[in-house]
């Protein structure tokens, strides 16, 4: 394992688990993001009734937009838990303007990690625990085949709580017991 030194302090490397996991932390919003965007440009996903109608409504058009824009903030937000497991999650890279080439606070990116990591573990639960099978039982929400494809989209986000939640603990304790 090697260090990073900042400010005359060493900060051990990531281990392995934690890069994969950071890695599995991003492809998870992939899924359901293609599944939004698909939807967003009007690719029948198996709504019926009310559902479909509202859907006809705003898509496509200017919901395909605010799809698009979902799901990249989703991918986004997921990518910056690499950051707790590369050197710019240490030091922002230079190429930032105004804040290039200074040393990353540690609790400025483990408070905002471990809460997102928070909660999006009580989503991912609350959606295993019946939201998912509540709303999957109205009879306008897609149906056979259609319902699964949704639900294998939407599955990867229950991960992504606990992986962001993993890493941010790792990296807690390699840049925080330095102090």
């Amino acid at each position: 394992m090697s260090e990073i030194t900042i400010n005359a302090r060493a900060v051990p490397a990531a281990p392995r688990w934690a890069e994969l996991a950071a890695k599995a932390a991003v492809w998870t919003t992939v899924p359901s993001g293609v599944w939004r965007i698909a939807f967003g440009l009007g690719i029948p996903v198996g709504l019926s009734g009310a559902m479909a109608e509202e859907a006809h409504r705003y898509y496509p058009g200017w919901g395909a937009a605010y799809v698009v824009a979902l799901s990249a903030l989703a991918e986004t937000l997921a990518f910056l838990t690499v950051g707790l497991v590369r050197p710019w999650g240490l030091v922002v890279p230079r190429w930032m303007p105004l804040i290039g080439g200074r040393t990353v606070r540690p609790l400025a990116a483990i408070v905002p990690a471990a809460l997102g990591s928070a909660l999006l573990t009580t989503l991912g639960l609350l959606a295993l625990f019946g939201g998912w099978a509540r709303n999957m039982a109205d009879p306008d929400s897609p149906q056979g085949f259609a319902a699964l494809v949704m639900t294998l989209a939407y599955l990867p986000l229950v991960a992504w709580g606990p992986l962001l939640g993993a890493v941010t603990a790792d990296y807690a304790r390699r840049t925080l017991r330095r102090i």
